[in-house]
């Protein structure tokens, strides 16, 4: 196995949910379990009984055959997940202006709003549909100051599939404006400790079809919330 891999099946055997780790990578890939049930000549409903926690922890050569196939099935269809994963290794996202965590298992924007006691702020009708893989707080002011355009990339981990969660922000409107003139843009965005929303903020936010929330929460206690699941 390359690092990726070793990766990927270190933390399937270190979850305390393997089933749900694996369904995390196979969701991550976009894999659907018919496709890999096929690849790997096994049933979907022996899938769904590991992802569902139904069976056994999977040893260690069943996890070697999922990660295997998770990364032949992406190098057939193009390579662009294995690509984006290796670029945005999470060894180069140490930076202290801001702090990425990945999910164990994917929940639902309603989930992630409520878990922060966050107000939502524009876009409610998306919350229920999207599945968030993990979370970046930012330091707003440090990252709009310091942070350059090739950086950008590195804020989102191994996936875009995630929440943007703003501290230190007076308006609301820099970090909407970053977002909106970047070529990636986070599922959904969290702005902490801020009253009143910037029009503009909300206006982008609509154009982008991003839900934009409101917490009252400080760091250390959204990652005590997050940071277990």
């Amino acid at each position: 196995m390359d690092s990726l891999q070793e990766r990927i099946a270190g933390e399937i055997a270190l979850s305390e949910s393997p089933g749900s780790t694996m369904k995390k990578w196979r969701e991550l890939f976009g894999i659907s379990q018919i496709e890999l049930a096929k690849y790997l000549k096994i049933s979907t409903s022996t899938i769904s009984d590991y992802e569902g926690n139904r069976r056994a922890s999977p040893g260690v050569g069943i996890i070697k055959r999922l990660v295997n196939a998770l990364v032949t099935i992406d190098q057939q269809k193009g390579g662009e997940v294995i690509r984006n994963l290796e670029k945005f290794n999470k060894e180069d996202t140490k930076a202290p202006f801001y702090f990425i965590h990945d999910f164990s298992a994917p929940i639902s924007g309603t989930d992630f709003a409520r878990l922060i006691d966050a107000k939502i702020v524009a876009n409610p009708g998306y919350l229920d549909s999207m599945k968030l893989f993990g979370y970046t707080l930012i330091d707003s002011l440090r990252v709009i100051l310091e942070i350059s355009p090739n950086e950008y990339p590195k804020l989102f981990g191994t996936t875009n599939e995630r929440a943007f969660v703003f501290d230190q922000v007076s308006t609301g409107r820099s970090p909407m404006v970053v977002i909106r003139v970047a070529p990636i843009k986070p599922r959904l965005v969290v702005i902490q400790n801020l009253d009143q929303v910037d029009k503009l903020a909300i206006k982008i936010a609509q154009i982008e079809k991003i839900p934009l929330l409101t917490t009252k929460l400080g760091s250390d206690e959204v990652k005590m919330r997050l940071n277990n699941i």
